[in-house]
């Protein structure tokens, strides 16, 4: 492997990191970085000058307005490229180029085209690729996987994933609204369910059918999915997201949020509310000021992150997830096993983790670029599966 310059080649020195993108998603990894002992967060770029002089003063470190040059930086090592989703081919070709490993927000790409080609630069560059589904990092997730490959519970029947957010009523940019540009559900939340399920049931998908919404003609792009998932070996998995912002399902969850934090639980509607009446421009704005990096940090969590209600069954046992670890239901009753305390940015921290690894050891991460187009499939075909009415059969699937 050809290694970025650097620190890369002393194998304890932390790894010089940049962030391409300091909107919400790169506000978090900006957080998960600083405190990770292996990482030195050298440069940022975004077009929005505000989170650029936040990162700048904070870390008295480069801030660009392009990517491009972050990408010419020789204290880059790493980027982690958080732009909008229909750049994300474009952007992850110009840092393998510039020799740089990748961490690459899902979703990969929005086309199976792009995702080889992106397969095809990390390759001819010899740097890592890993393209961050972080929920699959969620310590439950992780031993739920454990346990249903270990047999303990016996042979993997099914799995549920059921998730209801407000995710279509947070503050949006254009292109988030937009189907063709990876805008919606299906290319944001619903990859989350698609790689936790894969990871639990082993990798290989066998075929898809799906039934999609589009409920708001204001917000026009996909907000409520339920689909049908077939293994190559015959298990099945359930997805189902609706992100209208009235039900919530961390109700079910004992009121406690995605990220691990306690929320109110009279907040049904709440996003609709502050969004209604504000123009286009304005909401952009709001995007910027409440999530971007230099706007006010989320408190750390208190417990584990999750994802929904993620329910998985075997032949002597069901699992789900508790606050604080996992619960087993089995023969002798229900019982809760302890997991460790997430990081404090639960999934990036866990991201660069595997980073690290990959390049001090040269093997690739599980969610590299090929485990990563097999999620892309399954978004598309998800897609396709509904515009048709009819099951899609898939063919780039790839095990754990």
């Amino acid at each position: 492997m050809t290694a970025a310059p650097g620190s890369v080649n002393r194998p304890d020195a932390p790894v010089g990191l940049g962030i391409a993108g300091l909107g919400m998603a790169g506000a978090v990894m900006v957080r998960a970085a600083a405190g990770h002992p292996d990482i030195k967060l050298c440069a940022a770029a975004d077009p929005h000058e505000v989170p650029r002089h936040a990162f700048a003063r904070d870390f008295n470190a480069r801030a660009y307005a392009d990517i491009r040059e972050l990408c010419d930086d020789p204290a880059v090592e790493i980027v982690y490229i958080a732009t909008p989703h229909q750049f994300h081919a474009e952007h992850a070709a110009l840092a393998a180029a510039a020799g740089k490993h990748i961490i690459l927000e899902k979703p990969m790409a929005l086309t199976l085209a792009e995702c080889d080609a992106i397969i095809a630069e990390v390759e001819r560059a010899g740097v890592q690729l890993i393209v961050g589904h972080t929920h699959a990092f969620d310590p439950a997730v992780r031993e739920m996987r454990r346990i249903v490959a270990s047999g303990e519970l016996g042979q993997l029947g099914m799995i549920a994933a059921w998730n209801y957010t407000n995710f279509l009523y947070r503050p949006r940019r254009p292109e988030e609204l937009d189907t063709s540009q990876g805008g919606g559900i299906l290319f944001n939340q619903v990859p989350h369910q698609i790689d936790m399920v894969r990871l639990i049931g082993g990798g290989r998908l066998r075929s898809v059918r799906a039934h999609i919404n589009a409920l708001d003609p204001a917000r026009p792009t996909e907000g409520g999915a339920i689909a049908f998932l077939e293994f190559e070996d015959g298990v099945a998995a359930s997805l189902v997201y609706g992100g209208y912002d009235y039900f919530d399902s961390d109700e079910l969850h004992f009121w406690i949020g995605e990220r691990g934090v306690q929320k109110p639980p009279d907040q049904h509607g709440a996003a609709r509310r502050a969004l209604a009446g504000r123009q286009k421009a304005e909401e952009v704005r709001l995007r910027v000021e409440r999530f971007a990096y230099g706007a006010e940090a989320a408190p750390p969590p208190a417990h584990q992150p999750h994802f929904g209600l993620l329910v998985v069954t075997c032949a002597r046992g069901e699992m789900r997830a508790s606050v604080d670890g996992l619960f087993v239901y089995d023969a002798s009753g229900k019982h809760e096993i302890a997991l460790p305390k997430s990081a404090s940015m639960p999934g990036r921290s866990e991201v660069l983790d595997d980073m690290i690894a990959a390049i001090r050891t040269g093997r690739p991460p599980l969610q590299d670029g090929r485990w990563a187009k097999a999620n892309v499939e399954a978004t598309l075909a998800l897609l396709q599966s509904a515009r048709e009415r009819r099951e899609i059969a898939l063919k780039h699937q790839v095990g754990v």
